[in-house]
């Protein structure tokens, strides 16, 4: 019995010990689990900081492609307003050069044919001489004479000369002014003598001779003309005057 009772307080010595044991033990295991919990924590914080951070990146950065876009656009858009403008500005340049170019040519020499001769003649001088040769056609000689007299002091150089000393001489032929009649027929021939217009214009100087009753020189008129352009209308209308004058 004393045995068993000095045996009882080891016995119980023993158990308590084992129960600290496993207590210490059991707050151990507390202890690392509550740090691999907050371990885990700050690396989930960690990972969700950097998730968040990714995604304002991204944000950002999608932000900035929008933007560039729209930048881009409206480079785009300048860029196609710029070159409407230019396009613009370049059909205006060519229309104001059109249109200098044109008034330009109202006051430069234009080349004219009258009379099968080619020459340059200025503007205003070609516009005179229409307006000259539109009275004489008019039947207005005594108008187209003055007009005429004077286009030849105006341009006493002109290429249209020749031409208008001839009509000249008819429009004084029709007023009967036959002295300046026979003087501007005359002043044609001695100038152009190879005219176009040079046989009608001997023609015309044996039609003023005769008007003149100089007889004897309207008949060497006429043979001149034969002599000098026998294969010509006007020569066969000379022969028959001739034959007339005998």
């Amino acid at each position: 019995m004393r045995a068993l009772t000095i045996r009882l307080p080891a016995l119980a010595a023993v158990l308590l010990c084992g129960v600290t044991l496993s207590a210490h033990s059991g707050l151990f295991e507390d202890e690392e689990a509550r740090r691999a919990i907050l371990d885990l924590r700050q690396r989930l914080d960690a990972v969700e900081k950097s998730d968040s951070q990714l995604r304002n990146s991204l944000l950002e950065l999608q932000n900035q492609i929008e933007q560039m876009r729209q930048e881009l656009a409206q480079s785009r858009g300048s860029n196609e307003q710029l070159l409407r403008e230019v396009s613009e500005m370049q059909q205006r340049q060519r229309d104001v050069q059109t249109g200098l170019d044109e008034r330009l040519r109202k006051f430069e020499p234009a080349r004219v044919s009258v009379d099968g001769v080619e020459f340059l003649a200025e503007p205003a001088e070609k516009k005179d001489f229409d307006a000259a040769m539109d009275v004489f056609r008019s039947g207005k000689f005594d108008q187209a004479q003055l007009a005429l007299t004077n286009f030849m002091q105006r341009y006493p150089k002109s290429g249209y000369a020749p031409s208008v000393l001839f009509w000249l001489g008819n429009a004084e032929y029709a007023n009967k002014d036959y002295k300046n009649a026979l003087a501007h027929f005359r002043q044609m021939l001695n100038a152009s003598p190879n005219h176009t217009r040079a046989p009608e214009a001997m023609l015309a100087v044996s039609n003023v001779q005769l008007e003149l009753k100089d007889v004897k020189g309207a008949r060497k008129t006429l043979q001149d003309l034969i002599a000098a352009f026998p294969n010509t209308d006007t020569a066969n209308a000379a022969k028959e005057r001739l034959g007339k004058l005998k």
